[in-house]
């Protein structure tokens, strides 16, 4: 997809981070939006500031771990401007980290509800569209480095990132032998300054943790914190990179192209058949030796 003027997109998690990037070069594209997010005064700053730029724009408050609320977004999408052409399955959350068997079952139902289940919902609701569309269409899911790696003290987070990296592959494969016009993308950056690691503040209530933080969750909130808001890669540049991966119908975006010593080391483990080695210090030489 090379021209998106006068094209629609939907964008989950609008109301900040990469989410709200996106929309923000949608509209300078000249796109129809439809922006979906849990948190309500942020994605009316999102649904104002681009309605500002000129676009044409409608704002849904949901929740994407309900496949009614991904519904919602269709059905908006159809009825205001009668084509779905790119869709950013984006809305994610962290927390929950920590040693991987301290995590509750809740802590589990939530992040993997927003983070994979958010992104399944929108894969079996929008792509069926797209296909009776018959025209040129994108899907672009939001993963992460965390789907290709699998990093200490971040079980829970992995577990839905690398979910989404296979999905977002299948889905590629399945497209293709179907002969579709829909490309898809995944979007796989490390830590950029979102405001992720506040995820807590949209936790709903019902999915509340009220025992205390172990010592190994307290950790990893706090570097969690630090990577996050040390990160030297901003969400601008992200979507940037993302809408030019859309434009070369290219699937793999990797924003920080140092961590794919990382991603090549884990895999050289796979083939070797070798313990894995710790993705967050790249020391090969070291690493080969222990195993």
């Amino acid at each position: 997809m090379k021209d998106f003027q006068g094209k629609t997109a939907v964008i989950t998690g609008a109301g900040s981070g990469f989410g709200r990037e996106f929309a923000r070069i949608g509209a300078r594209l000249g796109m129809k939006l439809v922006l979906g997010d849990i948190q309500r005064d942020a994605l009316d700053a999102t649904v104002a500031e681009v309605q500002g730029q000129g676009a044409e724009v409608v704002g849904l408050v949901g929740d994407v771990s309900r496949a009614a609320d991904v519904q919602a977004l269709a059905d908006a999408a159809m009825e205001r401007f009668g084509a779905v052409h790119l869709v950013f399955n984006n809305a994610g959350v962290g927390g929950a980290g920590g040693l991987v068997w301290e995590s509750t079952e809740k802590d589990w139902q939530w992040v993997l509800g927003v983070n994979l289940w958010g992104v399944i919902h929108g894969v079996r609701t929008f792509v069926p569209l797209m296909l009776k569309q018959d025209c040129e269409c994108h899907v672009v899911n939001t993963a992460s480095v965390a789907g290709l790696l699998s990093a200490q003290l971040m079980g829970v987070y992995n577990v839905s990132k690398h979910g989404v990296v296979t999905l977002s592959e299948t889905l590629y494969h399945d497209l293709r032998v179907s002969n579709a016009k829909v490309g898809v993308s995944v979007l796989c950056p490390a830590f950029v300054p979102t405001g992720i690691h506040l995820s807590d503040r949209n936790r709903p209530a019902d999915l509340a943790e009220d025992a205390p933080p172990t010592p190994s969750q307290i950790a990893a909130r706090k570097a969690s914190e630090k990577a996050v808001t040390s990160g030297k890669v901003s969400a601008v540049q992200v979507a940037e990179m993302t809408f030019d991966a859309i434009r070369d119908n290219r699937f793999y975006i990797l924003t920080h192209p140092r961590i794919l010593q990382s991603v090549e080391l884990r895999m050289q483990d796979v083939v070797a058949q070798r313990n894995p080695t710790d993705p967050f210090t790249y020391k090969p030489d070291v690493a080969h030796k222990a195993s």
